[in-house]
């Protein structure tokens, strides 16, 4: 799960809004003689401010602290709105702020508004054919998995065997040469979360091409070929790499590092695609990154590392489920 999963189930966190001033913000022990405030020791919290307001048993209601005249360390004497008598030591409480409003804590609030994500991965290199080698299809018919560079095959706890890539990313259909016919090539499998998922990718017409899919899979149970291509057909991996949250905009990337340079990546970004229901030809239901790969390539050693800015609907006591991980797969 993504690294904020403790938010999304967050309760109301408190918030400073409101009129109710708080009688427990700032403790202190003073005397009042008129308008003079003489602090003689604190208790607890923060320093006493300009503006805060003051309250005790002898206190004048809403008398709030309108100068600081002498001291140290917050001891010392202050200048109140409101005449008052506290002849001796007094414990007393301060909160709140006119000059902000009277602000208050208050136990129901819209909790946090969003995180930061850090997406941080270490990919390794792509391969054309490292989830199926090349082979010719005359009928339609399902291909040959097989675990090559940089993918595994393993078992999932429901007794299906797939090929698990390194990390989520789009698969590749790679045509060889001959006269081709676009057939359609369904991937099957799961994404990062266990959901299943499947992709219908095009062969089109043209010998000796690639063509990238969409969808970032993390686990490939089958791929299923509709008929004749006239060529032969491969499928591998891409350097589309899946993000691991929504991301809707590319407003929400703060920064895309790659490959360890300061500057940021000029990367391709494509945002989730929030058609709901999701089919087998929609996009990443969270999005995509490919970086530039043009000076640093995809080689298991460097590092792409994106900010990304995670708003309410993801993160806090307001988030979803469709808001953190898009809509369902399909």
């Amino acid at each position: 799960m993504p690294q904020f999963s403790d938010d999304l189930f967050l309760g109301s966190a408190p918030t400073y809004m409101g009129l109710t001033k708080n009688a427990n913000a700032v403790v202190f022990t003073g005397t009042i003689s008129s308008t003079t405030l003489t602090v003689t020791a604190l208790q607890s919290g923060d320093q006493l401010a300009i503006g805060m307001y003051v309250q005790g048993s002898s206190v004048t209601a809403n008398s709030y602290i309108t100068a600081f005249v002498s001291g140290t360390g917050g001891t010392g004497t202050y200048t109140l709105s409101q005449s008052s008598t506290v002849g001796s030591a007094e414990t007393m409480y301060a909160s709140g702020n006119v000059s902000l409003g009277d602000p208050s804590p208050m136990p129901l609030g819209v909790g946090p508004l969003g995180r930061v994500y850090i997406w941080d991965v270490v990919p390794e290199a792509s391969a054309t054919n490292n989830i199926s080698v090349a082979a010719s299809y005359s009928t339609a018919g399902n291909a040959t998995l097989a675990a090559g560079t940089n993918t595994t095959s393993v078992v999932r706890s429901d007794g299906t065997t797939v090929i698990q890539l390194d990390c989520p990313r789009a698969v590749s259909i790679t045509i060889g040469t001959g006269t081709i016919t676009a057939t359609n090539v369904t991937i099957s499998g799961y994404d990062y979360y266990g959901q299943a998922m499947t992709q219908v990718i095009s062969t089109g017409t043209t010998q000796s091409t690639t063509v990238n899919g969409k969808k970032a899979f993390y686990q490939i149970s089958s791929v299923a070929v509709a008929g004749n291509c006239g060529g032969t057909i491969a499928v591998g991996t891409t350097n589309i790499f899946g993000s691991p949250i929504r991301i809707i905009d590319g407003g929400y990337i703060i920064d895309p590092g790659w490959a360890g340079q300061i500057a940021p990546d000029t990367g391709t970004f494509v945002a989730a695609d929030m058609t709901n229901p999701a089919t087998s030809s929609t996009g990443d239901v969270r999005g995509t990154y490919a970086p530039n790969t043009g000076t640093y390539t995809v080689n298991g050693q460097n590092r792409l590392v994106i900010s990304i800015a995670v708003p309410a609907i993801a993160a806090g006591p307001n988030a979803t489920r469709l808001g953190a991980l898009g809509v369902t797969q399909a």
